[in-house]
């Protein structure tokens, strides 16, 4: 879906895009930090997904702004409570702030070279709570941004993502550590 608002500023999350990854990834991180505080925004794109969540079962993007020609897609994601994303990476760059509630994201770093077809090695490097105002976080295409975003609290979350063009043909990757496997994730 394609929708405009003044606060999603199409022009300037393509100044953001078109940028070399270390000086995207700051930029994108401030805008969402203004973005998430933007009453306007809150109000019209945030707060009434609250009440929505609490009937969900599973984590979902509600709103999705795409640029025409694939150089940013900003989501808006709603978490009801105990609700997390599998462990996995992104063929962009990215960045996310909590808009209201709080979500719980971890870190994971890759022990294995890569080299064997479906197999990865992960060890949890760190993990914090995000709330509003604690910023955004920031993820590397690839290896540099494995992760797992979630909420294991009792109310529901609302955050806001913003992602850059993809370096590479697949969305991402989904990785079960249990088994030391990893796969491709196509878009959509």
């Amino acid at each position: 879906m394609m929708t405009t608002t003044s606060a999603t500023n199409a022009g300037g999350l393509q100044s953001i895009s078109g940028v070399p990854t270390d000086r995207a990834l700051p930029r994108a991180a401030a805008f969402l930090k203004v973005l998430v505080q933007d009453r306007s925004f809150l109000r019209s794109h945030v707060l009434p997904l609250l009440e929505e969540a609490r009937n969900a079962d599973a984590w979902y993007v509600a709103q999705r702004w795409d640029d025409p020609d694939r150089a940013y897609s900003l989501q808006v994601f709603v978490w009801p409570a105990g609700t997390r994303t599998m462990i996995h990476d992104h063929g962009a760059w990215g960045a996310y702030a909590c808009a209201a509630g709080t979500v719980f994201e971890e870190r994971y770093e890759r022990l294995d070279d890569g080299s064997q077809f479906e197999h990865a090695r992960l060890r949890e490097t760190w993990h914090l709570p995000w709330s509003p105002q604690d910023g955004a976080s920031t993820v590397l295409p690839g290896d540099g941004g494995i992760h797992r975003v979630g909420n294991p609290y009792d109310a529901p979350a609302v955050s806001v993502h913003l992602y850059g063009p993809r370096k590479s043909p697949i969305d991402g990757r989904d990785y079960e550590p249990s088994r030391d496997y990893v796969c491709d994730r196509v878009e959509d």
